[in-house]
């Protein structure tokens, strides 16, 4: 069997799909069906689109009118009510108020924030089949914390309903693996250090299921000595604080990246609270600290510098 990387560009990130098949099993219309289901999901859901459908949603929505929403729609949001009340209102796909008071000012005032909070909260998004609508003014969905992990499931579904069933699926980090290497072993995950990304600091064995990591390590500025990510509470609307990265293994991509969101943003409280869970996961601090279900290397490890063992490594 031949292994082939596909590599595109979507959702503002480097993308990848590797799959292997045997002599004859032509590849490319799988590489172009999932690819092509990754950027329907970024025209559906982008909010940095004017052109989106979420868009067009947020603009009804926001009206006070009940706005219709198709069964995909309605299956997102049902899923985002169920992770803010999971996650004590930690996870919120309403909270764009906040991040706009804080793309605003270097530093919003309290009063600010609060002035933000009163748009924020799945409490006053109105859920009904087939509908949804806000009941406070100047409210936003915003499917950041979902829509790519969402893209990477649909993307290896597809690859399997037509036929792959070796590979995985890596949208900037998110991997949902299609299915085992062609031997039958496990796909390795490399974790890097949110300090010193070009090193890795634990790999993960995956032959079926996904993993997903959110951290401060890509989006973030500096004040005053200290790293602010752009993962905000929106319990505060204050950027989390306490940890620096969080990855999740689960069935689905959707399910790893809503976790590893949440804990993010519960900041310390989230490694205890991931284990309440009892799913697979990595924490890691702005000092090093390492907690999790994963071992750690003895010793951080230049990325590709792998042993013969680590078959398909890719990093997250």
């Amino acid at each position: 069997m031949k292994t082939t990387l596909y590599e595109f560009s979507a959702m503002g990130s480097d993308c990848g799909i590797c799959l292997a098949a045997g002599e004859g099993f032509d590849l490319a219309p799988v590489f172009a069906a999932a690819e092509a289901e990754v950027y329907r999901i970024e025209q559906r859901y982008s909010r940095f689109r004017t052109d989106s459908d979420l868009a067009l949603l947020n603009t009804t929505a926001r009206s006070g009118s009940m706005t219709a929403t198709d069964d995909e729609t309605a299956g997102l949001l049902a899923f985002a009510r169920r992770c803010h009340a999971l996650s004590g209102g930690s996870f919120d796909i309403t909270a764009g108020p906040l991040r706009l008071a804080w793309e605003a000012s270097a530093e919003p005032t309290q009063a600010e924030l609060d002035a933000a909070r009163r748009h924020v909260g799945m409490d006053k998004v109105e859920l009904a089949p087939g509908t949804v609508r806000f009941t406070a003014p100047g409210m936003t969905l915003d499917f950041g914390g979902i829509g790519k992990e969402y893209a990477a499931d649909r993307a290896a579904d597809l690859c399997r309903a037509l036929g792959a069933a070796h590979g995985y699926v890596n949208l900037a980090g998110d991997i949902r693996v299609v299915g085992p290497t062609p031997d039958g072993r496990p796909w390795i995950i490399g974790i890097v250090d949110p300090r010193a990304p070009d090193r890795i600091v634990a790999r993960v064995s995956l032959a079926a299921g996904a993993i997903a990591t959110s951290g401060d390590y890509q989006r973030f500025i500096e004040r005053d000595g200290r790293r602010v990510g752009h993962i905000l509470d929106p319990r505060s609307g204050r950027p989390a604080q306490g940890l620096s990265s969080v990855s999740v293994i689960a069935e689905t991509c959707l399910v790893a990246g809503s976790l590893a969101t949440t804990a993010m943003a519960m900041g310390s409280d989230g490694r205890a609270w991931l284990q309440t869970l009892g799913v697979r996961h990595i924490a890691i601090d702005g000092d090093g600290g390492y907690w999790g279900t994963e071992p750690r290397l003895q010793r951080n490890t230049n990325v590709g510098n792998g042993t013969p063992d680590d078959v398909g490594e890719t990093r997250t």
